[in-house]
C-alpha cells in the first residue's frame, strides 16, 4: 500500500482499484478509525457522508457502495479510511473510496490559537475544506502545537483545523454554540450523548480562547478520538481529569463492519 493509501472508484456496481492518485477536488468526504474490524457510528457515517450529495444518480448508487466499502475494509490492523464523492467526475464514476493505514495517535495534545478568522468556506460539508484545515494544522505544527484553534471573527472559538473543540466547566460539558460556524462532528454527539447517559450536564455556550482558563479542553476526532489540551498559548488548562473514563467509553461504542 502507497503511503498516499489505495484508490478504489466505484463503477457498475462495484469498487475498483485506480492505479493513479486522482487529482479532482474533494465535494464532500468522511472518515472513520476502524480497529480491528471494528468501528464507531458507521452508519452515522454513511448518513452525513450522503446527506451532502445531491445529484440523485449518485443517492441512487448510495447503498450498493456502502456495501461494497464493508467488504473490502481490511478485517485486521488499523485503518482510517476515507468515503470521497467527486462531482468534477461523470455520473458514474463520482464515489471514491481510499483506504489508508491509521496515522499515530495520542491521548493529548497541545493547541494554537490560528491568527485569522475561519477561512472555511463550506463548513457545513466536510471535505471541500480539508485542504484548508490540513495547512492551517501545519502552521500550527510549525508554532511547535499539534492542532489550530480556529476563531469567528468576533474571537470566539469555532473549531479545531482538523477537530472539534469541547470543554468542561465545572461538571458541565460544553462546546462552541451557533453563532459561530463548526463543523457537525459525529464523535461530538457521540460524546455530548455520553457525556448525558452519565448524568453530566451539556450546553453550548459562545466563548474566547482566554474564556476557558481553568477548563479541560479536548479535542475531537474520529481518528483520534477524545484528546484532551496540555498547553494553549499560555492559556492555563485544567488537567484531563474527565478524558481517560470518557475515552474508554468511547471505545466501547465500536461494533463489528
Amino acid at each position: 500500500m502507497s503511503v498516499a493509501g489505495d484508490f478504489f472508484q466505484f463503477r457498475d456496481g462495484e469498487l475498483r482499484r485506480v492505479d493513479v492518485r486522482l487529482s479532482e477536488s474533494l465535494t464532500v468526504a468522511d472518515s472513520f478509525l476502524v480497529r480491528s474490524g471494528r468501528v464507531r457510528a458507521l452508519e452515522r457515517h454513511f448518513a452525513r457522508f450522503g446527506s451532502s450529495i445531491q445529484d440523485q444518480q449518485t443517492q441512487g448508487e448510495l447503498a450498493c457502495y456502502f456495501d461494497a466499502l464493508k467488504d473490502i475494509i481490511p478485517k485486521q490492523g488499523d485503518w482510517f479510511p476515507r468515503m470521497e464523492y467527486r462531482d468534477q467526475l461523470p455520473l458514474g464514476e463520482r464515489l471514491v473510496f481510499r483506504i489508508r493505514e491509521a496515522p499515530e495517535r495520542s491521548e493529548s495534545l497541545t493547541l494554537w490559537t490560528s491568527d485569522e478568522p475561519d477561512p472555511r468556506r463550506q463548513y457545513r460539508i466536510k471535505g471541500p475544506d480539508l485542504s484548508i484545515g490540513q495547512q492551517i494544522r501545519r502552521r500550527a505544527n510549525l508554532s511547535g502545537a499539534d492542532e489550530a484553534v480556529l476563531l469567528s471573527e468576533s474571537g470566539h472559538i469555532a473549531d479545531g483545523a482538523l477537530s472539534a473543540i469541547v470543554w468542561w466547566r465545572d461538571e458541565v460539558l460544553l462546546g462552541p454554540d451557533d453563532s459561530t460556524n463548526w463543523l457537525p462532528s459525529i464523535t461530538r454527539e457521540l460524546v455530548f450523548e455520553l457525556a448525558n447517559q452519565a448524568g453530566y450536564k451539556t450546553a453550548t455556550e459562545r466563548a474566547r480562547p482566554a474564556d476557558l482558563a481553568g477548563c479541560e479542553v479536548w479535542s475531537l476526532s474520529s481518528l483520534q478520538g477524545i484528546r484532551y489540551a496540555t498547553a494553549w498559548d499560555g492559556i492555563e488548562l485544567a488537567p484531563g481529569r474527565f478524558a481517560s473514563s470518557f475515552a474508554k467509553r468511547l471505545e466501547l461504542l465500536a461494533q463489528p463492519i
